[in-house]
């Protein structure tokens, strides 16, 4: 690898480590601060939403500001949202910093930076290892996530067992550790060379949300992304953390232990998928490793007992995260070198506006006892639909490097 993806790599493991530990106390935070099911899930939602406005923004204007400073501007707004989540508890103070910031509540990746870092990867990467060098790069992000829930989750039980701490306090440790994230971005980011800009682009031609030539099949792979993703968001890792706390009493350092093994899990499958897309092409890869994972989520809630429960999680989190280094090469292998950040960005802000909606129901459903595993089962039957959906669509519609290969 270049020095430049080099960079990038460590970005995405230092950033998914601020995601990760967030993940694992962000609800629980919210509850002792004092807010009900409804207001967490609104809260959570209009995160979301106002993650969409603003990446979508940066990252359809990132080819002409330049890539390297609309991730210094992500990495501001990541600093800026965990100083204020750490110092107020007021609703309406966090739903502005919700809205304008960049917070994670599901432990995936948010704001501008993965749209705008996988473009500048596919920059300085040779085509034909484009597959193989998103796995790593998602490894990457899995490991990151995965330390990060399991150090949070023993750093909280360490400060609220050991020393006494109030559950309030301790997570605005995390959360102050949320920010130092954002600011250890910021050196990375700087060093990262003119290498990952776009080349000059024709700035005569029309375009749309940055888009020209691939606006039709960015738009189609948008809107099926986005109901993968509102499906998604009926069970963001906060949730399911809640879930397992409300449903088995289960306490924030075994919550850490099993976020990590899942995200150890997903971090191995990724890795998996680019040899099989090698084989059978990235659209098989993604829709047949996808299916079977959402069967085993709808399974979840219906484990009479903790240890069942958390072992068909795990199987679900070997195979769940399959479908996306080949989901991101697919969609930068079918559009233009300077359309890139672009569809990546627009394709990633359909999938965090699906993302938004569906916290604002699933948050209510699992506060209360008698249909708490609902949305392990909405999700698992949407995520189906976007399968099959999905290879009715493009099946027949190879990246160029497997068309040349056929």
């Amino acid at each position: 690898m270049t020095r430049d993806a080099r960079l990038l790599f460590a970005a995405r493991a230092v950033r998914m480590f601020g995601y990760g530990s967030l993940a694992v106390i962000l609800v629980l935070y919210l509850s002792a601060a004092g807010l009900d099911g409804a207001a967490i899930g609104l809260l959570l939602s209009l995160t979301l939403v106002g993650d969409t406005f603003v990446s979508l923004w940066l990252t359809t204007h990132a080819d002409r500001l330049g890539r390297r400073r609309t991730l210094l501007a992500g990495a501001v707004l990541m600093i800026a949202a965990g100083l204020v989540f750490a110092s107020q508890t007021a609703f309406a103070v966090l739903l502005v910093a919700a809205t304008i910031g960049v917070l994670s509540p599901s432990g995936n990746e948010v704001g501008p930076f993965l749209a705008v870092e996988q473009a500048s990867l596919a920059q300085v990467t040779d085509p034909s290892r484009r597959t193989n060098v998103f796995a790593w790069y998602n490894l990457a992000g899995y490991v990151a996530t995965a330390v990060g829930a399991l150090i949070t989750g023993l750093a909280v039980g360490a400060l609220r067992g050991g020393m006494g701490m109030a559950e309030l306090a301790a997570d605005r440790l995390i959360l102050l550790a949320y920010a130092a994230v954002g600011l250890g971005l910021v050196p990375l980011f700087l060093a990262i060379s003119r290498a990952v800009e776009v080349p000059p682009v024709d700035t005569s031609i029309a375009r749309r949300l940055g888009l020209h030539r691939s606006r039709a099949v960015v738009f189609r792979l948008a809107a099926l992304f986005g109901l993968d993703a509102f499906a998604g968001g009926f069970v963001i890792q906060s949730l399911i953390a809640f879930w397992f706390y409300t449903r088995f009493g289960v306490p924030e350092p075994v919550l850490g232990v099993i976020f990590f093994g899942a995200n150890i899990l997903a971090a191995v499958s990724a890795l998996a998928a680019a040899s099989i897309a090698r084989r059978i092409g990235l659209i098989n890869t993604m829709v047949f490793t996808h299916l079977p994972s959402n069967v085993l989520l709808i399974l979840v809630p219906l484990m009479p007992n903790l240890p069942l429960a958390i072992l068909v999680l795990l199987a679900r989190f070997s195979i769940s995260q399959m479908d996306v280094p080949t989901r991101q090469s697919y969609t930068i292998a079918v559009v233009a070198p300077d359309e890139r950040s672009a569809a990546a960005g627009v394709t990633g802000v359909a999938r965090t506006t699906g993302a938004a909606i569906s916290p604002l129901l699933a948050a209510p459903l699992m506060s209360t006892a008698a249909v708490a595993g609902l949305p392990f089962i909405i999700a698992g039957g949407l995520k189906i639909a976007y399968d099959l959906l999905l290879f009715r669509a493009f099946r027949a519609q190879p990246t160029p490097e497997e068309a040349r290969r056929a």
